[in-house]
């Protein structure tokens, strides 16, 4: 069992700048998550900083800055209604948006960390449309006309499948992030008609050309709908803070050949080692006995303390002996 730190809007804190900045500089990007590395040893390393924007910024939407330490934010939907999602075109992650600088800023961080497992961020389909459209337009559309919601989903996905595809000819590894179409936010009965096709669509293809599964990451609620994630090709969940935990890890029993990161709360990482340490014991709890799991920090806030992040590397270290 090993403890993983999610390091992306932190890495900007490790060299003194804004996640804004970095976000839209790869040798800033680079430099960033070299830190990081060098800091905390985790892997994978994975090359981003505003992980769910990259893929509505390649079809065309425009982000802001939103000022202080906070992500860049899309300025306004690309999107007006379902119907426009049919009329995208696919995404080349060699040239469109921010993608090339994502994969010169991992190029540089592979040559200068050869020992780091380097991994790009790829949004899933329910959340790239929400990026494109917003959230209560796509969450409205969803309710009203569910179907006609799966084939726009499906549209993206198949687009998603070629920038994985390229993404994995480069030599890099992919994570999935989806956490938009988590329950509560979709309920249990809309995910399955209408995001878990799409979701088996990547997750079948990845496998298919990759031979193994795709990790894909939802927060959230995710227990409900936890199976579905499975059945659609996953290689690695992460067991949330909010779920569960122990009715969650019951039904990874069934898949021991899916790595479970167990989360701890992120927060505590920017409070005090001793809530740090109890919620890290929480988590060991939750994962003691179950095979192909780790610890994972949650997504570190920007402000988190480096000392605290350490320390719990050492803590998990110490009660495992």
């Amino acid at each position: 069992m090993t403890f993983v730190p999610v390091v992306y809007e932190h890495a900007a804190a490790l060299i003194g700048r804004r996640p804004f900045e970095v976000s839209r500089d790869a040798g800033l990007l680079a430099a960033a998550h070299v830190a990081a590395f060098a800091r905390y040893h985790h892997s994978p390393v994975v090359a981003g900083i505003d992980v769910y924007n990259v893929e509505a910024e390649a079809y065309g939407a425009t982000l802001c800055d939103t000022g202080g330490s906070s992500i860049p934010s899309i300025e306004a939907p690309l999107c007006r209604t379902v119907d426009d999602i049919f009329g995208l075109k696919s995404i080349n992650p060699l040239s469109d948006g921010r993608f090339p600088l994502v994969l010169a800023a991992a190029a540089t961080i592979r040559a200068t960390c050869p020992a780091a497992t380097i991994a790009i961020p790829v949004s899933g389909p329910f959340s790239v449309v929400q990026g494109l459209m917003g959230m209560e337009e796509l969450l409205y559309a969803t309710m009203a006309d569910p179907d006609h919601a799966r084939e726009a989903l499906m549209v993206v996905a198949r687009h998603l499948v070629h920038v994985i595809d390229v993404i994995a000819s480069q030599g890099f590894d992919v994570i999935l992030f989806e956490s938009s179409a988590s329950p509560p936010l979709l309920s249990p009965a809309l995910f399955r008609r209408v995001e878990a096709p799409a979701l088996a669509l990547i997750g079948q293809e990845f496998r298919r050309n990759k031979g193994e599964g795709l990790p894909m990451i939802l927060g959230g609620d995710t227990l409900p709908v936890l199976e579905d994630i499975l059945r659609s090709g996953a290689g690695g969940v992460i067991c949330p803070a909010e779920v569960d935990r122990a009715a969650f890890m019951q039904v990874m029993e069934r898949y021991p050949e899916v790595e479970v990161r167990v989360n701890m709360r992120p927060g505590v990482f920017a409070a005090s080692f001793d809530d740090a340490e109890r919620e890290a014991a929480q988590a060991m709890d939750v994962a003691r006995g179950h095979p192909n799991t780790c610890i994972g920090s949650g997504v570190l806030p920007y402000d988190a303390q480096p000392e605290i992040v350490l320390h719990i590397s050492t803590f998990i270290e110490e009660r495992l002996r």
